[in-house]
């Protein structure tokens, strides 16, 4: 008989990966240490954060843990409309990546040593903006609460994301009104 897996995400830690966050400043090494927390706490061979780019209709790496620099290069990532993490926007476990008629590499995860998947939505709001994948070389069993755990730090993390996207865009809008002549930045021109 199989035990029921053990909580790994208690609210002491939720309550500090959230802070943290909300507090950090680099987006980039606040992704890369959220993956590398992941696969700390569950104890999972690898992570990943991928984004969502609209024109080319793909998921774009931004950041990776426990993964090869072979794996990582094994490909573009288009969004499917059978992987439900990005369309359906909940949690999707793969149990088998070499069966799996949604997994794109197959053979890549193979060599990786990758059997398993967990994919979480990154949402903004109700937008899916990317996702969170926990890779492993075991099938994974997560307790209810730290998916749902892991579910609300990946919208804390998208909103983060687009509070970053704003910030770069208000930076852009005040370069360029800051290269105006100063008599239509007064507003007399």
């Amino acid at each position: 008989m199989r035990q029921a897996p053990q909580n790994r995400f208690h609210l002491k830690h939720f309550k500090a990966i959230s802070l943290a966050i909300s507090q950090y400043e680099d987006l980039d090494m606040l992704m890369n240490h959220f993956v590398e927390g992941l696969c700390l706490t569950f104890k999972i061979k690898g992570a990943s954060v991928l984004l969502h780019d609209e024109q080319e209709s793909q998921l774009f790496r931004v950041a990776s843990y426990g993964v090869s620099e072979d794996y990582l290069a094994k490909g573009p990532l288009f969004v499917d409309t059978k992987d439900d993490a990005f369309t359906q926007g909940r949690p999707v476990f793969i149990n088998d990546m070499l069966s799996d008629p949604r997994v794109q590499y197959g053979d890549a995860a193979r060599s990786e040593g990758i059997v398993a998947m967990l994919s979480f939505p990154i949402k903004c709001r109700s937008t899916v903006v990317g996702l969170i994948r926990c890779y492993h070389t075991a099938p994974i069993t997560l307790h209810e609460e730290d998916v749902d755990s892991v579910a609300v730090l990946s919208q804390l993390l998208g909103l983060v994301i687009e509070n970053n996207g704003l910030k770069n865009f208000v930076n852009h809008v005040q370069i360029a009104v800051s290269g105006l002549p100063l008599r239509l930045r007064k507003g007399n021109g």
